[in-house]
């Protein structure tokens, strides 16, 4: 019998990607960092960046850079409008694309809003050997994303696999 995998907290970034938005008015960062601290991780950094590909790639540029951020959690930014450009902002930082999360966080958010989830390019990787997550604005998709999938995937309890487990072998050569 194997033993029971214990918890794990882990140290993650919140970044809203708004030109609009305030703290007061940041309901999507809010549940995510509501959402991550209620399931025992601890929220490294909570930040509001306008729509601008380079503020936002310095910002996940400084996080992953640092040994203090396992996570990166950004909401917005992920549609098709010409401001809309988180996934131009974070691909070129990533060694690792995960292409499954988008593909899933579609599936799942097409029984809730149908086909209007085509319009989402939620996007996962790994950059330095930390884990990126690029959610829509929408409180509604950033409960969907931490709910259906973040939750249990960071839970190093999850089983049969999870993300969590692998970060120490994130940076392996």
């Amino acid at each position: 019998m194997t033993e029971p995998k214990s918890f794990i907290p882990l140290q993650i970034a919140v970044m809203t990607v708004s030109d609009s938005r305030t703290e007061a008015t940041d309901t999507s960062g809010k549940l995510l960092a509501d959402r991550l601290t209620a399931a025992g991780h601890y929220l490294a950094e909570k930040v509001i960046i306008p729509d601008n590909i380079y503020q936002i790639r310095a910002v996940v540029s400084r996080w992953i850079a640092s040994d203090d951020v396992q996570v990166v959690v950004t909401t917005g930014g992920t549609g098709v409008t010409g401001r809309d450009g988180t996934p131009e902002a974070i691909k070129p930082l990533l060694d690792k694309e995960i292409e499954g999360f988008g593909e899933v966080f579609r599936m799942i958010s097409y029984q809730e809003i149908k086909t209007s989830t085509i319009q989402s390019r939620a996007l996962a990787g790994v950059a330095n050997g930390t884990y990126i997550f690029c959610l829509p604005g929408s409180s509604g998709a950033c409960r969907t994303g931490w709910d259906q999938i973040l939750k249990d995937q960071l839970d190093a309890r999850n089983r049969p696999c999870n993300f969590a487990e692998l970060i120490p072998r994130l940076r392996e050569k």
